[in-house]
């Protein structure tokens, strides 16, 4: 009898090696030999699941995602909207080594894009999640009042993915330039100042 294969378990497992050498390594050590070997597997047994490292990051990106919303929806939002607000979107950001490994994988991600289709297909799905955050946060200041009467929610929630977008290249290309606590309280001001 042939032997049954659980390939989500497998997949799961791999996802696991793959942020143990991101984090211990950086994104650029991920390649099918690395996280093979991270596994215990060959490299050819790797490549039954991903042929080239561009899936192997595609792949990487979905567990980002994956890694996220669940992240999203375990975290505490009571209290004022705009506390509630900065929480959420600093899920986003790269304020600690999980965060960080995320965002280098989305960075690496997006250096792909020009010449990898899929690649960019992932790269849209994570950029639409952080667009629906940043939507949803601005509609949340705007129904408690925190968004000034004069602004528009669709321009800000654009803004603010923006900021958030730029914060991370920032903090990823300059890490001891800007540390968490600053990243923080850069959002909180931004909050704050959509209010006035």
């Amino acid at each position: 009898m042939p032997k049954i294969v659980d390939h989500q378990a497998r997949r799961e497992e791999i996802a696991e090696a793959l942020w143990r050498v991101v984090r211990r390594d950086g994104v650029g050590a991920a390649t099918v030999r690395s996280i093979a070997a991270e596994a215990g597997w060959s490299p050819s047994a790797l490549r039954h699941y991903f042929s080239t490292q561009a899936e192997l990051l595609a792949f990487a990106m979905e567990h980002v995602i994956t890694r996220v919303r669940a992240r999203i929806e375990t975290t505490d939002f009571r209290g004022p909207v705009r506390v509630a607000v900065r929480r959420l979107m600093e899920e986003l950001l790269p304020m600690d080594a999980e965060r960080r490994a995320e965002a280098e994988v989305w960075l690496q991600l997006a250096a792909l894009t020009p010449g990898d289709p899929a690649a960019g297909d992932w790269l849209r799905r994570a950029d639409d999640g952080v667009g629906e955050a940043a939507t949803l946060a601005v509609r949340a200041l705007a129904e408690e009042g925190e968004l000034a009467g004069r602004r528009d929610a669709e321009f800000e929630a654009a803004r603010l993915h923006a900021l958030i977008d730029g914060l991370t290249i920032h903090v990823l290309a300059r890490p001891d330039s800007i540390p968490p606590d600053r990243v923080s309280a850069v959002l909180a001001a931004h909050l704050e100042d959509l209010a006035t």
